[in-house]
């Protein structure tokens, strides 16, 4: 059974840092794309960043130049660094990630399937 756990999520004042991170529990093949969501009660999830398996990345307009996605394929792992954050960015914070499971779900017709994480909490207040 494959699951994303995330850790890094907290209470940080205006200003501050945090960093995310997204790892997988489990056997899998290989991972195509990775990404980070935030959704806000009321509001649709929306994509925060996201990084091809070529290190292609791309960031909504409200982050870029405040967040830094990157990732770690040794490890099958994502990282969400958070730096000048916002009282806006307060949301829960959610990772996602296309695997390929095994050899058979390569050369399947659908070789992907997208898992999400349970999501983290990030609120920004002093």
């Amino acid at each position: 059974q494959v699951q994303l756990v995330e850790s890094g999520g907290g209470l940080v004042q205006p200003g501050g840092s945090l960093r995310l991170s997204c790892a997988v529990a489990g056997s899998i093949f290989s991972i195509n794309a990775m990404g980070w969501y935030r959704q806000v009660p009321g509001k649709e999830r929306e994509l925060v960043a996201r990084i091809t398996s070529g290190g292609s990345t791309n960031y909504a307009d409200s982050v870029k130049g405040r967040f830094a996605i990157s990732r770690d394929n040794a490890k099958n792992t994502v990282y969400l660094q958070m730096n000048s954050l916002k009282p806006e960015d307060t949301a829960a914070y959610y990772c996602t990630m296309s695997i390929v499971n095994s050899y058979a779900s390569l050369i399947s017709y659908q070789p992907f399937t997208d898992y999400w994480g349970p999501g983290t909490q990030v609120t920004v207040s002093s």
